[in-house]
Parts: C-alpha cells; structure tokens; sequence
C-alpha cells in the first residue's frame, strides 16, 4: 500500500491560526502543492504519531474491515478510516488531513470524499456522533480559505478541448477516448505521474428533466454561494443532482404531501427504504415520490456541492508542450427505464465539443513519477485506462534519455479493438524504448486472463528485476486488480525471494517506503 508521507509546515507558527487550522491548512497546501517534508506539522493533540502504522489506509480494504482496524485509535483516525484510502485529492485534502480537518471543525462539509459516496459521508457522521464526547470544549471554528492561485481547485484555469476521439475499434464493448486539452492560454505546469482535475458540466437532458418536474425554465436567478446565477447554470455545474445528499432526501421529505412518501424518504435519508432507490439520482427521487413540490432555495441549498474529477494524466509536457493528455472511458449503464452517463466522462466524450472552455486543474502527484535515478529499471502494470500515467511515464523517460529498463503489462477485453495507444506502444517496443511488453486480453480465450497471470509466468524476471532496483508501479482499479497484483507480488517474493510470509509482507512495505512500490488506484 501507499506509504503515508510527512505533512510539511508551511504555514508559520506566528500565523493567525489555532493549532488545528494550521494543521488543516498545511495538509491542504501540503495536498495540492503535493509537497513533501521531513518532519511533521504540529498535530491535533488527538491524533497518533506522526510515523504511526495505518493498516487501514488500504483502498482495496471493505469499509468494515478498516474501522475494525481503527477501532481503537484516536478518533482522527477512525474518521481516516471511513475515507475511500485513495489519496485522490477530489476533497482538497488527503484521506488523513480530511479526517483530521472534520474532527477538529475546520471542516463542516462530510460530503466531500467522491470515491467513498454516501457510505464514507453517512459513516463519518454516524461516528462524529459516537465520538462527540471525546471532542472537549475548543473546537475549531470552519478555517477562512485565501483565495488560490489562478490554476488551482478553487481557482481553476480554463482549458480549451482539442478532441475526445475513440481509442476503441469498431465492435468494442468499451468506448474509451483520448482526451486533449490545449493549456497554451494557461501557466498550467504538470509532470509526468500527475492528475488533471477536470471540473464537468451534468448531462443537460438530466438537467432540462429536473427543471420540468419542479415547474421552472432554468432562468431563473437564485442566489448561490453569494453569487446570482441562472438556476439552468447551477444544476449543470455547481451541485450534486446524480447523488443527493441524505440531507437532501430529507428536506424532500418535509416538502411531501403524502405521508407515506414523506415516510419512505426518511427511511432512504437511514439508509434503509426502497431498494430500488437506493442509488438514485435526483430526478428517480422527484418522479418516484410525486407529491414533493421542493422550494428552489431548499433544494439548492440540501445538496452537495458538485466535486471535480481527476483522471491520471497520459502525456508528457517534454512531449506535448502546451498540452495535456488523458484516457478516459465513458460510463454508461441502464436503470430504471433511462440511460445513466459518468459526470466527468461523458461531459468530456459527449457533451463537451471541440473548442469549448473547460475549468482545470494539476493535483500534484504524492511520489508517483517515473524513477528519478534515469538509469534504473521500471516495472508498470496499467490494464485497460490504467494505462495513462504510464503512457506519460514511457513519453518522460524517452524524452529524458533514460537508460534505465521498461517493462509494461497491459490488459483488456479483446486485442482486436481493446489494444488501446497499440501503434505508440509497438513503435516504443521496436525502438527499444520498451524493453518488454506482456498482454492479457481477458476474452481472447476461453479461460480468462488477467496481468496478474502473466506476472506469475514471468515470476523470476519480475525478481530478477526487482532485485536489481527497479521501481514497481499499478494504475487501475483498487478493489480488485491491484489487490490482485499486490497479492501475486506477494507470492513472488515468497517463491522466486525464499521470504516466508511474514517477511514478504515486510519486503513490500520496505518496497513502498523506499518509494519502489507506488499505486494510483481508484
């Protein structure tokens, strides 16, 4: 698992803050600058040490396994574990500065963690609330925010889209695109291992849907965050209508006429009422319960605030100056009689066109990069858009000059339409930028193989490699595929290394500490 690094100081100790908003201010900065330090912030007395072990924070963990883990740790970190473990920075925080900003009240919102959903937000107030007792009498007033920097998640930069073409051949069961911003109007700077937060715009048929059961055009003005906007504007880009907030489901249910609809809304705002409303979007919720008439004001005003999405940048700027990359695969599923769209992939597949203005912004990457040392070997597993950031690690490395070795393991469905960047990464492996390349696609055969399976057949050149220093990396999907690897390395270290259990799980943690083992999961 990812090793938790120090939070560094950078707010002065004469600032005018408490201890707390200077904890919550240097892990903000530290998060988005993605700075580093040797030693850490003064902490909140109720959090553990700063070089503590943290079993939890492990996003392929279930979210029963991990409090069990934090049970009896200080409360900071029983609210770290509620987090989604990923580190992804969609809050503005990471999953221990979001926890300990929560714990102390600097931050009220418990929404905020996109991965982590309506679980993390119901468990961290559920736990606020078991917790209380332990808080004591100073509690932080909500920190005041400076204004960012242009370019920043509070401030982004407006990008302008190239394209969003498929990478996907005809008869493909995905459609993922190749996604190009142009951030030559922009100060905009990334590296190679970085994210691009994107700030997306909501399906506008949603949007119109919503707009014609609550009886309004979309003109009009409302008051929004001490600005007045177009109600039109608001629902497309500054709230949260695909997930409601259980404060939402229960401002609903004060505006029902019916009881028994008032009664089941209730019951969804517990997590409990009909199943088949368990996950839905706003306009299910407004058609399903027809005797809610909502108030504008009310309405607004119950939802969460809509959050950015990041996607692993996939280009190089030594190779694209003045651009940046990304391979995003649109989300798309059926529920309910109506087709459901991802917020960020399909604005960006199907509703943003060519020449449109998009908010952006650079999440700093925590240590995931390609290895500093050029002439050091790296090992990258990256199936199906897993493969971005290593598309932008290769670009990086042969633009550097780097002599150290490439290995890269890619997967999909089928290799006639699902062998995505296949032209750029056969040319990369004739050069000999790409010293090896192993491919899985999982439905070429009758029995399905996945990259883990080709890491166990190459088993001792994966040693071999290791033990002459090379870096190891994994981009994809946290609950399965990278559990998937991390065990397959695991048994690697046992059978090609002669460690014992035990000792291959040490050898792993010394892996990621050293910063050899680096995950961007999600």
């Amino acid at each position: 698992m990812n090793a938790m690094t120090p939070v560094p100081s950078l707010i002065p100790e004469n600032a005018p803050f408490s201890s707390e908003q200077r904890a919550w201010l240097n892990g903000f900065f530290a998060a988005y600058l993605g700075v580093n330090g040797e030693s850490a912030v003064e902490a909140s007395p109720d959090a553990d040490e700063p070089d503590e072990d943290q079993p939890w924070h492990d996003p392929s963990l279930a979210m029963a396994e991990r409090l069990a883990l934090a049970k009896d740790r200080k409360p900071p970190r029983q609210l770290m574990a509620a987090t989604a473990q990923l580190d992804c920075g969609q809050c503005g925080y990471l999953c221990q500065t979001y926890a300990e900003a929560v714990w102390s009240g600097a931050e009220a919102d418990m929404g905020r963690c996109v991965p982590g959903g309506k679980e993390t937000q119901r468990k961290l107030k559920e736990l606020m609330a078991a917790l209380e007792s332990q808080r004591g009498e100073t509690i932080a007033a909500p920190a005041v925010m400076p204004a960012g920097q242009l370019g920043s998640r509070d401030r982004p930069a407006l990008a302008t889209l190239v394209d969003a073409y498929p990478l996907n051949r005809a008869g493909s069961e995905k459609d993922v695109r190749h996604v190009v911003f142009d951030l030559s109007t922009t100060d905009l700077t990334y590296e190679a291992g970085d994210s691009l937060g994107v700030f997306a715009r909501k399906n506008p048929q949603l949007v119109q849907s919503v707009l014609d059961r609550v009886g309004a055009t979309g003109e009009e003005i409302v008051a929004f965050d001490g600005e007045a906007l177009p109600l039109r504007q608001v629902l497309l880009s500054k709230v949260d209508i695909a997930r409601p907030s259980d404060d939402c489901l229960l401002f609903l249910a004060t505006r029902a006429f019916d009881g028994e609809e008032a009664l089941k809304l209730q019951a969804l705002a517990e997590g409990g009422g009909p199943l088949d409303l368990a996950e839905a979007d706003l306009l299910d919720l407004l058609l399903a319960f027809p005797s809610v008439m909502p108030s504008l004001p009310g309405l607004l005003k119950s939802l969460d605030r809509l959050q950015p999405r990041l996607y692993s940048i996939a280009s190089s700027s030594k190779a694209h100056p003045r651009e940046v990359h990304l391979t995003v695969s649109a989300v798309r599923w059926d529920s309910n009689d109506r087709q459901r769209t991802g917020i960020g992939s399909c604005y960006l597949a199907d509703f943003a066109k060519p020449g449109d203005v998009v908010p952006v912004f650079v999440q700093k990457s925590h240590g995931f990069a390609p290895p500093a040392d050029d002439d050091l070997p790296a090992i990258m597993i990256g199936p199906g858009t897993g493969v971005a950031p290593f598309r932008a690690f290769l670009e990086e490395r042969e633009a550097r000059g780097a002599k150290g070795a490439n290995w890269l393991f890619f997967g999909e469905q089928k290799r006639a339409t699902d062998f995505l960047y296949e032209d750029q990464i056969v040319d990369w492996q004739r050069r000999g930028v790409l010293h090896r390349l192993d491919l899985a696609f999982s439905r070429d055969q009758a029995e399905k193989v996945y990259v883990q399976h080709r890491m166990r057949e190459n088993a001792a050149e994966l040693w071999r490699w290791l033990e002459e220093g090379a870096h190891f990396y994994v981009c994809g999907d946290a609950k399965r595929m990278a559990k998937d690897v991390e065990d397959t390395l695991l048994q690697i270290a046992v059978e090609q290394g002669g460690k014992s259990a035990e000792q291959a799980k040490d050898w792993l943690d010394a892996l990621a500490k050293s910063g050899r083992y680096q995950r961007d999961v999600y």
